[in-house]
This record gives C-alpha cells, structure tokens and sequence, in this order.
C-alpha cells in the first residue's frame, strides 16, 4: 500500500508558484465579484423590500376610490394624472423618437445626423429639473399655460425622445444589411423597406425604447413639480391653465410630513409605481418574445 501511494503520490507534480499565485488571484476575483452583486442587490431588494412591505399594508379601496391633498386622503386624482401625463406624453415622444430613430439609422451619416446625435447625447445627460425649469419659464410663464397638463406632457416627451431615437437608431442597425438589399433588389421603394422590411425586423427593440421612455415617464418628478403643479382634485378637461395631481409628488411631499399617515400615503403611492413599471416590463417582454417566434 505504501509503495502504491508513494507511487500516486509521485505521478502528481506539485504546483509551482505561479498556478498558486493565478489560484490566489481568481479566487480574489471571484469574491470582489460576489462583493459587488451583493452591493448591487442588496439596495435593491431592501428598497423593494421596504416599499412593498409598507405600501402594501396602506393598500385600502378608499385609497383608490378618493382623491387626496399630497399628505392624506387617497391617490385617485394621482393616479389619473399620472396616467393623463404619460399617455400624452407618449403620444407626442414615440412618433418623433422613432421617426428620428429611423432617420439616423439609414439616412443619417452625414452631417446633420452627427448634429442630432451630439444633441441627443447632450440632452440625455442635461439634469431633469434644467428641463423642468425651461418648461417652466417658456411653457408656463411665456406662453401663458399655468401649471397643466400640456405643459407637463410637452416636457416629459422632450426628456424621452432622445431615449427613443438613439434606441430605435440602434435596433434598426442591428438588422442585417441583406435584408434590405434583398428588398431593395424585389424594386421595393425607401418607405416600403422601411415600413415592411427594416422596422418589423426590430420591433423588439423599438419596444424596448418605448419601454423606457414609459419607465421614465412614470416615475419622474422634478420637470412636473415645474410645469404640472399640483391639483387635489381630478382633471376637469382643460389641456391648460389648470394643475394636475401625480403620484411622484405625493411621495415627494408626504414623506417629508411628521404624521404617520402622510408616510403611509408616500409608501403607498410609490409601491404603486413600482408595481406599474414592473407590470409594464413584464407585459412588453412577453408580447415581445410571442412576436419573435411568430
């Protein structure tokens, strides 16, 4: 047995210092991976954890069925303004977002198309509450809006259609040059490549740009706080000179008041928006992967 062993023992080379020093190295690699996934997921779940755990418990039917002030009551007026900003401000952004989208993909190599590039950019880092402020001088004080919903859809969409044209510009790039001049040669025309062969190919993507246009939309707060104001009661129909109410404000402003029920109004209003943002990734990702496979 032992000559046996001295035998193993012997057909095993020893590792030398260096495949020591790389084991040392990886396994370090490897815990300042977990290190930063732990910090990472960590904040993440605690603020998931912390919302959902209290915004559920000020769940209530008053909540939806009542308006509220910003610090009680309940979120109906937020809930339906918030709803009234995004879908207008969708409707102004995606048309625009993807029509440039498409202009920078197949016609913009030249030098207008580096101009809106430079400018999307530009636009995409300028800080919320600049473009809330310049809503406000020239929407609400110049043109004579007041605090509205025109005014605050307007802003939101400037804030989103950058998002959408760089994204949109991206997915259409993705689609294999073939096809289009497969298109091409078949004596398709530019609109029917575009429209039939170039954007079908990269709705996924277009989706996942209005997907986050839609994310922001939701849950912004600084450009509203400028151009929306604040209504407690619900939208009579006037696109200006009336405010409007929305749920970022309500946790903007309720978790800042000293009572327990304000801090339960701000918990409640931002479980919300997470629940409708996590809803709308779910739902879009799904319709995404059924049209793929069709």
């Amino acid at each position: 047995m032992s000559a046996s062993a001295s035998i193993k023992s012997a057909a095993k080379p020893a590792r030398s210092s260096q495949e020591i020093r790389r084991s040392i190295i990886s396994a370090a690699g490897w815990v300042a991976c977990g290190i930063g996934l732990l910090l990472v997921i960590g904040p993440l779940v605690d603020i998931v954890a912390v919302v959902g755990i209290n915004g559920a418990s000020a769940f209530s039917v008053k909540l939806f069925t009542t308006n509220g002030n910003g610090m009680s009551g309940g979120l109906l007026n937020a809930i339906e303004g918030t709803f009234l900003i995004t879908l207008f401000a969708m409707f102004i952004a995606v048309p625009i977002g993807v029509a440039a989208g498409i202009y920078l993909s197949e016609y913009g190599n030249n030098r207008l198309g580096a101009v809106i590039r430079f400018m999307s950019d530009v636009l995409t880092g300028t800080p919320s509450v600049v473009l809330g402020y310049f809503s406000y001088i020239v929407f609400v004080l110049a043109l004579g809006w007041k605090f509205s919903l025109l005014a605050a859809a307007i802003t939101i969409a400037i804030l989103i259609v950058p998002y959408l044209a760089r994204i949109t510009e991206l997915a259409l790039r993705q689609v294999p040059v073939a096809m289009r001049e497969a298109a091409f040669a078949l004596g398709a025309k530019d609109p029917t490549v575009v429209f039939k062969v170039i954007l079908p190919g990269a709705m996924s993507g277009v989706v996942t740009g209005a997907l986050l246009a839609l994310a922001i939309s939701v849950g912004e707060t600084a450009p509203l706080i400028y151009t929306a104001g604040w209504s407690a009661g619900r939208w009579q129909g006037h696109f200006t000179h009336e405010p409007i109410g929305y749920l970022t404000y309500v946790i903007w402003t309720a978790y800042e008041q000293p009572n327990s029920e304000a801090h339960a109004l701000a918990f409640a209003a931002a479980f919300l928006v997470m629940i409708v943002v996590l809803l709308i990734n779910i739902g879009v990702r799904l319709t995404v992967r059924r049209t793929k496979f069709v």
